[in-house]
């Protein structure tokens, strides 16, 4: 037990070195088009391939992982985006970069689903859900720190200082995870089930069996669409504080940096108010996001206001992440890896809709309308959130002598004293 409290941190360690890989590459892009010879656009898709790999094989990969010892998943999985980060330092032939941005991707959903299925499990019920937003907040300072820290390295040191920062990050997070997690044993699987005993992992079968739910589908939209209203508009965050706003060049690196410190202070505070009250927490969350984009169109042209505006913007911001993954994690309780995974890839696909979707505004109405593309996306997760509340409880996984069922209230106004397992398994 002496060792949980690090070995949790470790978690977070390693989605800190995996979103530095994801993301740092964003603040790179020129570097390496000029580098290694290819055009923007083609640059570019070292992001696009990352995200579309993780959305289309995220479940898959998951599900085909869950029978293999945890501890050695995550592991390989920290060794595989280390490695890609010395190739990265040490290739100039764009071709082997592109592949080596594939490999890790296929690597990322099943790192992120199996790391809060585990980082659950150390820790007692009443501290499940802040165990996974710890888990989350090595996303917010991969996106804090792990991102500008990339760019400013490869302007001040070269392009593979950069990477070998990412490598090394990855590689230390691995031998955390080697020397700090117990090893505990590949545990069989139950006979095709909907539900696995305690000690038990479910089958392929019964883990693919949750995608016949509909109340599971409908909190799939919420996530997407969750994440399409965040990222619509943050994907154009310099774009908006440029063209709107009229910040300079350093003003918006500073705001970006101050958007991703208060993102892990807001991280913090969702995960509490998700234990106390997910179902509420959940269905405040878009509706928060509606009146925090109507904030951001009317103070949008004045600096002062929309300084204090982009902390309040990176507060609300944080939720995304831990809000959207508990939501969905209670409709897959009892296949919670492949349900995790799920959240990956669905969330993947709302930040490429969502780009989509703002990318078509700043180029038809202009940056000043990115706001009212946000509120519409969070509008349609309010409508799928209190639709996915009316059809009622959660389904639960069979009762056993072994895990007495745990009956969730007939209403969501208030959870179940452990469901902050549940809802982060």
């Amino acid at each position: 037990m002496r060792k949980t409290g690090p070995a949790v941190l470790t978690l977070s360690l390693g989605v800190f070195g995996i979103i530095t890989t994801e993301m740092g590459v964003v603040g790179v892009l020129p570097r390496i088009s000029e580098e290694l010879g290819v055009t923007p656009s083609a640059a570019g898709w070292l992001v696009g391939v990352f995200a579309l790999v993780v959305a289309a094989t995220g479940p898959f990969g998951t599900l085909l992982a869950s029978g293999l010892r945890r501890k050695a998943v995550l592991a390989s999985a920290l060794a595989v985006f280390a490695l890609s980060n010395a190739v990265y330092a040490l290739t100039d032939d764009f071709a082997v970069m592109f592949a080596f941005r594939i490999l890790p991707a296929l690597f990322h959903p099943v790192f992120f689903a199996v790391a809060l299925t585990t980082a659950a499990d150390l820790v007692p019920e009443h501290r499940a859900t802040r165990a996974a937003t710890t888990v989350f907040a090595g996303v917010t300072v991969g996106f804090a720190f792990g991102v500008p820290l990339t760019s400013y390295l490869a302007e001040h040191a070269g392009l593979a200082a950069a990477f070998w920062f990412g490598a090394g990050v990855n590689l230390l997070a691995c031998l955390g995870v080697l020397l700090l997690l117990p090893a505990t044993p590949a545990t069989p699987a139950t006979p095709a089930a909907p539900a696995a005993p305690a000690g038990r992992r479910p089958s392929y079968r019964g883990q693919l069996a949750i995608l016949r739910r509909g109340r599971l589908w409908l909190s799939v939209l919420a996530v997407v669409c969750v994440f399409a209203a965040m990222f619509s508009v943050y994907g154009y965050f310099a774009e908006y504080l440029e063209r709107v706003t009229g910040l300079s060049v350093s003003l918006v690196g500073a705001a970006l940096m101050a958007f991703g410190i208060v993102m892990v202070l807001g991280n913090l505070l969702f995960g509490r108010l998700l234990e106390r009250d997910l179902p509420r927490t959940v269905t405040a969350f878009p509706a928060l996001y509606v009146l925090l984009y109507a904030l951001l169109y009317a103070i949008g042209p004045w600096p002062a206001p929309m300084t204090a505006g982009v902390l309040l913007w990176g507060a609300v911001h944080s939720g995304g992440l831990v809000v959207s993954q508990s939501w969905l994690a209670r409709d897959a309780q009892d296949a919670p890896e492949f349900g995790n995974s799920l959240f990956i890839s669905f969330s993947n696909l709302g930040i490429t809709a969502g780009s989509a979707v703002g990318g078509l505004v700043v180029s038809t109405a202009g940056a000043r309308h990115l706001p009212w593309a946000g509120a519409g996306f969070a509008l349609a997760a309010l409508a799928a959130v209190l639709l996915r509340r009316r059809l009622g409880p959660a389904t639960q996984a069979t009762p056993t002598p072994q895990t007495p069922a745990q009956d969730e209230p007939t209403t969501d106004d208030a959870a179940a004293p452990d469901s902050a397992r549940a809802a982060t398994a």
